[in-house]
């Protein structure tokens, strides 16, 4: 019997600096019902749907800092979100910036989250791959100082037994690393979910032409699904941002690779798509069944060393 799983994307189109999260979960809300209507089973929103994305302004004061933050989750914003969706009987997942209390240690995350129909919490993730840099560069066009607001993930790439399938989650800059698809393809991932914002232009090569970093998302989110044999729901934050654009292009992707559904704007919008897990099944057990093909008695350079060491 088939597993399907009637996604919505829900895209968000722009979050001003000026505006707060009640703003962002009316919207988010608005798609959720959306969605609903639409008889989709399980809604992806992207990553920091709250806000506006902060890491583009250098700000040096710990409490405007901390202003981008959830220090709970559902907290008093959020909690009407949660509602709605428990209302409906909706699955969600969305990003957001957390401030986690560890063995007394107070630490900052870009976290994501996986959020059942009766509204309770059943997975999280923290970005581990954070690009960009950790101090102001005048050098750049704009700023991208995720590695100064937040620390690198712990939790690594988990997944979860969730809808009769097999979950996971990574946030933005991961898509681009296979390691991220793989880890959770050897835990057998039938469905990544992932949240991104991202700019859509280079800060450090503003000549490079638009149309290629959108070739760069959908290359990195198609051959992590088809190397994988998985599903990705690839959701961005999308539009312009207190006069930054960011790229759009949210789309669901096939464990062939193919795109199913793509989003048209770059304004809130919900993609929907039918997503049967079995589908994963093919890829699974033929080029990439990976019991029978890889060879990791050759691959240890992978976990042996970070950077690059060339030939003499």
């Amino acid at each position: 019997m088939s597993r399907i799983i009637r996604v919505g994307g829900a895209q968000l189109g722009p979050l001003q600096k000026s505006e707060d999260r009640k703003i962002a979960i009316d919207r988010m809300i608005s798609l959720l019902g959306q969605a609903h209507a639409d008889d989709c089973q399980l809604v992806v929103f992207p990553e920091l749907a709250l806000t506006t994305f902060f890491p583009r302004w250098n700000m040096d004061d710990a409490r405007e800092i901390d202003s981008y933050f959830e220090s709970e989750m559902p907290n008093e914003a959020t909690k009407p979100l949660f509602d709605r969706a428990k209302e409906h009987g909706v699955a969600i997942s969305f990003g957001y910036a957390e401030i986690a209390e560890e063995n007394g240690v107070r630490h900052h995350y870009n976290t994501s989250i996986i959020v059942d129909k009766t509204g309770h919490i059943v997975g999280k993730y923290r970005k581990t791959h954070l690009p960009g840099h950790g101090e102001f560069d005048p050098e750049r066009a704009f700023q991208h100082l995720e590695k100064k607001y937040f620390e690198v993930g712990n939790t690594g790439f988990r997944v979860w037994r969730f809808m009769d399938g097999i979950m996971g989650m990574c946030i933005c800059n991961d898509r681009r690393w296979p390691e991220t698809y793989r880890v959770m393809g050897l835990q057998g991932v039938e469905m990544v979910l992932l949240g991104f914002n991202t700019p859509a232009a280079n800060s450090q090569r503003t000549d490079e032409p638009p149309g290629l970093r959108n070739f760069h998302n959908d290359l990195s989110v198609q051959a992590g699904a088809y190397q994988n044999g998985t599903w990705v729901v690839a959701i961005a934050k999308a539009g312009t941002e207190d006069g930054h654009e960011l790229l759009g292009g949210s789309a669901i992707v096939h464990p062939s690779g193919q795109i199913v559904a793509r989003a048209k704007t770059l304004d809130d919008e919900l993609i929907v798509a039918d997503c049967d897990l079995d589908e994963c099944n093919f890829y699974k057990e033929t080029i990439f069944d990976f019991d029978r093909h890889r060879r990791i008695e050759h691959y240890g350079l992978i976990t042996e060393q970070t950077g690059v060491v060339r030939p003499d």
